[in-house]
């Protein structure tokens, strides 16, 4: 690789890897080379408390010339990773990949073509899903709720083997939103996005870093960061409520009335307000939801810190080993 300028950048977010690093590192650079493309590969090292930082300074120093590692001081989340690759990133066209292997290196050429051809966005969805039931299970929950909740329209939102143009890459680097979801910001800004199908493996080693906790987090970051209807709905729900609830104070008063008073059914208005306070204390969570948003943004807090970059100087020898 003689270009001093990539036409293609590869950014891997790494936390806690090293069981599948060195399968990572022998399969990523000979499908990288076979492109003949000058290329750089990021490995954003997000806060690791393994080997994972002395694995990546190894490979650094084994392939310097298309080899950059930035490390964060701290965990700050896989987004926030990958948008600080972004940040440093030279090529015309950007890859992004896990470091799992779940999604083979060698299906980067399939979304290079894609970008070459005029496609500014590719999207992608995993083909015969190698993962835990509860896993796709949550993923169609999250899919079904994004599709009826926000204008973002993705077949498979938890695929991060996804390629980005310069263009786009630039918006979202000008994009000072603290709470992101990088995926759905290249749907917006995209002119010529596509989706393709890639393959999906199991994961070799390691484990996963996406909890329950985290899907929910998602989820909620993906309803109220692109969309305002979570919001409208709750209102119209909390319309359709009080008119219920009005009705009923008037029948009660009526049948006090004309019947008198009486201890019947005083289990039932007990449910029925254990289920209106029920709703009223999800509407205050959700509306804490999006204050929420607007009070990480305020502070104005950087959305992560990098410690180091290991990186070749320009007039530095280039080194082609393998």
């Amino acid at each position: 690789m003689n270009d001093s300028t990539p036409v293609l950048s590869v950014v891997i977010p790494v936390y806690n890897e090293e069981d599948v690093l060195p399968q990572l590192f022998a399969r990523l650079y000979p499908a990288l080379d076979a492109l003949n493309r000058p290329y750089e590969v990021l490995f954003v090292n997000d806060g690791s408390r393994d080997r994972s930082v002395a694995m990546l300074r190894e490979q650094f120093q084994r392939r310097p010339a298309e080899t950059r590692v930035i490390l964060l001081q701290v965990n700050f989340g896989q987004h926030a990773a990958i948008l600080a690759g972004f940040a440093r990133s030279r090529g015309k066209y950007i890859i992004t990949l896990d470091a799992d292997l779940q999604n083979p290196p060698e299906e980067v050429g399939k979304l290079l073509a894609k970008l070459e051809e005029g496609h500014d966005y590719v999207g992608t969805w995993r083909a015969k899903r190698q993962d835990s039931w509860w896993r796709k299970t949550a993923s169609k929950f999250v899919n079904a709720i994004r599709d009826r909740a926000t204008p973002i329209k993705m077949a498979d939102h938890g695929c991060m083997l996804r390629g980005y143009g310069r263009s786009v890459i630039d918006t979202i680097n000008a994009t000072r939103e603290n709470v992101t979801f990088i995926p759905a910001l290249a749907a917006i800004y995209s002119s010529n996005p596509i989706e393709i199908e890639v393959k999906h493996d199991e994961r070799s080693a390691g484990e996963s870093k996406y909890s329950l906790y985290r899907l929910i987090r998602l989820t909620f970051d993906l309803m109220t960061g692109f969309s305002t209807v979570p919001l409208q709905l709750f209102s119209l729900v909390g319309l359709v409520l009080s008119a219920i609830s009005g009705l009923l104070v008037i029948y009660l008063i009526a049948r006090r009335i004309f019947v008198g008073p009486e201890a019947e059914g005083v289990f039932t208005l007990f449910a029925i307000v254990f289920f209106l306070l029920g709703i009223t204390l999800f509407g205050i969570g959700l509306l804490g939801e999006y204050i929420g948003r607007i009070y990480v943004q305020v502070r104005q807090r950087p959305r992560y810190i990098i410690g180091a970059v290991l990186e070749q100087t320009p007039d530095a020898p280039r080194h082609d080993g393998t």
